[in-house]
Order: C-alpha cells, then sequence, then structure tokens
C-alpha cells in the first residue's frame, strides 16, 4: 500500500473530525431522548406497554335522554334502552378476574358490573369473577387491575355461555407439575374449549389492549397489580382480530343457551325491611378481607366496606352499591398445593342467604355440573326473585359466620 503524503493525511483527519463529532452528539442526544422516553412510560416488558396510556372513557352510543328504560338485562334484570339492548345483543357477556389484593384497591369497573362473584383464589387473598354486559354499553369503562384465572372462576364463568374470559395467566402444571391437576386452571380453559378465541389471556394479546400503569395509585406498585384493559378495547380485540360476536361459528346466540334468573322490581319503601348489616369474614383470621355490606333503605341498596373502609371504584369515587347480596356456602378445600391454590366444589349445592330489599332470606343454592346455571332457592323450593339491578355473590366457606 502506498504512503498517505503527511499534508494530505492532516487535511483528511480534519475532514473527518467534523462528522464524527456530529455523529457522537447526535447519538448522545437521542440516547437522551429514548432514556428520558422509557423512564416515563416505565416499559416493563415485550408485552407490558406504556404505563401512562390510561384511555379517558368516553361515550358510545348516542342516547336520547328521553329514551325509555324498558328492556330487561338478561344478566342482572336491571332496565335499559331499547339503544343499549341493541348494542349488547351483538356481543358475548365479559367475564374478567379483578385482583383484590391492598395493593390492587381500589379497582377500576367494579361498580359497573352486572354481576360480581368474590372467593378467595390463594393465601386467604380474594379475587373478583366480573361480569360485564348491559351496564356499560353506553360508556366504555376501565378494568383493573386484571389478574390470573383459577378453576373455580372458569366455572362460574361456564354459565355464560363461553363469554370472553380476560385473565391474565392463570394456575399451570409448574414446572415440577407441583399444581394440583384439579386447580390447573390455563389447561382447563384448552380442555373445556376456550383457547385461541373466547379465551382473553393478555400473554398472547398485549398492548394497546392490555397496558401496565404503575402509578395509578399515585404510588409505585408490583408489576402483578398494574394490569389494565377497557371494556370497549376488549369487544373491539374479540370482534375484529377473533370474528368474535354473540353467534358461535355454527350461528347459535349464546341468549339461546343461557339460563337468565327471575327478577323483579325493587320493594316500594313501605314494603322494605330495615336491613341489618351484612358481616363476615372469608377466613376469620385475616381482617383485611373482612366485609361488610350497609343497608341503604332509601335507595333500595347495600353499600360495601372491605377490610374496614368504604370500597370504592378509582375511577368513579363512588362506594360500591349493589340490589342483591348472596352468601353462597360452599365447601372449600386446601389450600391444595404448594402454591397455596384452593378448590371449591361448586356442584355439590348447599345453603344460602339472599339479601335484598333490607330483608334476609334463607334459602339453598345448587348446580348441576360446570356448564350450568346455578340455582338459588328459597325455603319453600321457589326460585329466587332478584331485584332488578346489580347482583353480589360471596362464595363464603361452609360452616363460616355471617352476623346479618
Amino acid at each position: 500500500m502506498e504512503a498517505v503524503p503527511p499534508q494530505l493525511a492532516q487535511k483528511s483527519s480534519g475532514s473527518k473530525l467534523l462528522p464524527i463529532i456530529a455523529g457522537i452528539g447526535l447519538y448522545l442526544f437521542t440516547t437522551g431522548v429514548s432514556y428520558a422516553v422509557f423512564n416515563s412510560l416505565h416499559i416493563a416488558g415485550p408485552s407490558a406497554g406504556p404505563v401512562t396510556e390510561v384511555p379517558t372513557a368516553t361515550g358510545r352510543l348516542n342516547i336520547d335522554p328521553g329514551e325509555p328504560k324498558t328492556e330487561i338485562c338478561p344478566t342482572n334484570g336491571q332496565k335499559y334502552t331499547k339503544t343499549e339492548r341493541e348494542s349488547w345483543e351483538a356481543r358475548r357477556p365479559l367475564a374478567i378476574m379483578i385482583e383484590n389484593h391492598l395493593d390492587a384497591r381500589p379497582q377500576s369497573g367494579l361498580s359497573s358490573a352486572d354481576v360480581v362473584y368474590e372467593a378467595v383464589a390463594e393465601g386467604a387473598i380474594t379475587r373478583f369473577l366480573t361480569i360485564f354486559y348491559c351496564g356499560v354499553q353506553a360508556q366504555e369503562t376501565q378494568v383493573g387491575p386484571v389478574r390470573s384465572a383459577r378453576t373455580h372462576f372458569i366455572d362460574l364463568a361456564s354459565e355464560y355461555v363461553f363469554p370472553l374470559y380476560v385473565h391474565v395467566g392463570g394456575a399451570w402444571a409448574g414446572d415440577a407439575g407441583e399444581t394440583d391437576p384439579r386447580v390447573r386452571a390455563k389447561e382447563q380453559l384448552s380442555q373445556y374449549g376456550w383457547s385461541g378465541a373466547n379465551d382473553l389471556d393478555q400473554a398472547g394479546i398485549g398492548f394497546p389492549t392490555f397496558w401496565r400503569d404503575y402509578e395509578r395509585l399515585g404510588r409505585t406498585v408490583a408489576t402483578e397489580h398494574t394490569m389494565y384493559s377497557t371494556t370497549e378495547k376488549l369487544w373491539e380485540f374479540a370482534a375484529q382480530k377473533r370474528g368474535i360476536t354473540n353467534q358461535d361459528k355454527k350461528g347459535q346466540a349464546w341468549l339461546d343457551d343461557f339460563t337468565p334468573w327471575q327478577f323483579t322490581d325493587g320493594a316500594k319503601p313501605e314494603d322494605r325491611g330495615e336491613g341489618k348489616n351484612i358481616d363476615f369474614d372469608f377466613w376469620s383470621e385475616y381482617q383485611d378481607y373482612h366485609v361488610t355490606w350497609n343497608y341503604d333503605k332509601a335507595n333500595n341498596q347495600y353499600l360495601r366496606n372491605n377490610g374496614g373502609e368504604a370500597h370504592l371504584d378509582l375511577d368513579n369515587k363512588q362506594q360500591i352499591s349493589v340490589q342483591n347480596v348472596v352468601i353462597q356456602f360452599t365447601q372449600e378445600e386446601g389450600p391444595v398445593d404448594v402454591n397455596k391454590h384452593m378448590f371449591y366444589y361448586l356442584t355439590k349445592g348447599g345453603e344460602a342467604l339472599i339479601f335484598q330489599n333490607g330483608q334476609t332470606i334463607k334459602g339453598s343454592w345448587s348446580k348441576k355440573d360446570r356448564k350450568s346455571r346455578t340455582i338459588f332457592k328459597d325455603q319453600k323450593g321457589k326460585d329466587i326473585q332478584f331485584v332488578g339491578g346489580k347482583i353480589w355473590i360471596e362464595i363464603v366457606p361452609k360452616g363460616q359466620k355471617v352476623n346479618s
């Protein structure tokens, strides 16, 4: 190779120096910007998504304020407009897992669910299966923190004829097969025919249908308490990405196979009882999950307290209120494995207490098999007629004391 003359080498070095300096400056600038952006978003993994992406709830339907509420919701008997009915009839229910860990409170969306089931998930910590169908047609609703699937909640969700089951993973066999086969929820979803269609597991969907919000409570919480979505995003994903509507592939509407409960209007003020407070624990030694329902006679509703405090919805700051509270006494077994999972005999039947109109009805419950509807009856064997409105069902261990 020929030697470069000294004067040419000096000129060449000087001409190259400026682009190099500029390149370094550009690199530092872009790196700084990228760091600032990622730091503000708290990216926590490939499927987590930006945690500051908190969609603002927006109205969906243009409902005439004068439109009468004449249409009965099949899931809880509450009355809505014809416009809302036409909207929900094109969809399937959402069955969403929402957690109740201390770092999950207050949650988003609980006050808007048609029906809520509460039971211990593991280690005395309760979890909610929330059914969204009629009550959120006119308004997009945030839901969360979304948490993992459990067998007993799948058994309850099955009553709604393959609803869109929304969760973040679930109990599985484990690397060493240490999870009791009866509570391997992820495997069961596949066995029951949910996987790949009506199973809306966040792990296979990701952002923007799901995202993490680390600052939802104004303070940082652990990753497992941060997963969010909205009712509209979930319905939109199901329809656009998976082609799921109210009908299955054979054109059969889910409502054709659904068994609704019986409903009635609420009692007139003069016919309402005084409604003593409903007070109980799931596990007596864990007061953080102690529940009290206080009856509001004037508005014929029950107001929820959880862990000694009013249970609020984070987004609307309202205390959770329902028209019906059910205590479903159920045989509980567990923990059944090293992961402290619980198993519930939800097809055996048992005693129940139904609270409505400020009155207490002693009754029973039965569920023939996983897909069958849980039926509640009074002591005379007649089906319970629920007051049209929100229903909250507490799955309480058999023999647990309930004060009312």
